[in-house]
């Protein structure tokens, strides 16, 4: 297996590039990929929530990541690989596309239609996913809010170790702090734990996160990288305000409905992804208007500053 390098620093959750009739763009990847290269991302984390994984054909999901790996050849950025999926042989499927892809990481979000209802059936669920890419680091998805599985991480850890020899963390995005802390802690802190909620950042750098996966990060990534440096050297009021500044840039877009929003963000910042599938619902041109003019009041473009390709 490769070695189990923790992921660390700032990880995007790319928005996945869409033509204007909802086909997969995938000459996109390449324009979006610098755009996050020259924003201090450290690594993308493909075809999860942002990028409406749930959304693409299997066969979409698979060139998707080979375009990433393509695209990301030669740079230091990481590519780690969503490869949930509610029929597991089609998780599988996606695993084991992604290990040939030479992807670094692959990650799993549990079935959420029929959910696992016990820690042993979640082990179960990503072990057999996992075994599918036995050289590649595996990566649990926790984010009860959207699959309905709030079976304890810690637990799943301690279960999961012996059973799946692949495994490198979890991408934790559950607003459970205190749950987060003993995955951290977990023997010995073994386990990459990767914080998966922007507007709480802070939090989670206080409590030893080294690295985050978000979707802010595609265009907002200058207020993270400010808010990690603040931390960093102690000046925790600023780190506050950057934090603060973030809250207030998610319950902006969330007002419009977060996904459709933030992808309309990145066309703002010159990098198209195009539009949202359904049933998602993109933004028409007065709400993307309006959107862009509450970003402007609360200073968002100003916040960002961000750094152009060449």
């Amino acid at each position: 297996m490769k070695v189990r390098a923790p992921l660390t620093g700032l990880i995007a959750a790319p928005h996945t590039p869409l033509k204007a009739e909802g086909s997969l763009n995938l000459d996109a990847v390449e324009p979006l990929a610098a755009h996050l290269l020259c924003n201090g991302i450290t690594g993308v984390f493909v075809a999860g929530t942002t990028g409406e994984g749930h959304l693409l054909t299997v066969d979409e999901r698979m060139n998707l990541a080979r375009r990433w790996k393509a695209v990301l050849q030669g740079t230091t950025m990481k590519l780690i690989v969503h490869v949930g999926h509610n029929c597991l042989e089609d998780a599988r499927t996606l695993a084991a596309a992604a290990e040939s892809a030479g992807a670094d990481a692959i990650g799993a979000l549990a079935p959420s239609y029929f959910r696992p209802a016990t820690v042993p059936d979640l082990v179960d669920c990503c072990a057999a996913i996992a075994a599918a890419a036995p050289s590649t680091p595996f990566y649990y998805y926790d984010i009860p809010t959207w699959t309905g599985v709030t079976l304890p991480a810690d637990d799943f850890l301690a279960q999961a170790a012996e059973r799946i020899p692949t495994l490198a963390g979890i991408k934790y995005t559950n607003p459970d702090m205190a749950r987060f802390q003993r995955c951290l802690r977990h023997a010995g802190g073994r386990f990459n734990i990767l914080h998966g909620t922007d507007e709480a950042l802070l939090a989670g750098l206080a409590l030893g996160a080294r690295g985050a996966v978000g979707s802010t990060y595609n265009f907002a990534a200058p207020i993270y990288h400010r808010l990690m440096q603040a931390f960093a050297g102690g000046d925790l009021e600023t780190a506050r305000a950057e934090q603060e500044r973030s809250v207030r840039l998610v319950q902006t877009i969330a007002r419009y409905g977060y996904m459709a929003a933030a992808k309309a963000v990145m066309g703002m910042v010159g990098v198209e992804c195009g539009p949202v599938r359904l049933p998602l619902r993109a933004l028409d041109p007065a709400q993307a208007k309006t959107l862009r003019e509450d970003l402007e009041r609360v200073g968002f473009f100003d916040w960002i500053q961000l750094v152009r390709p060449e």
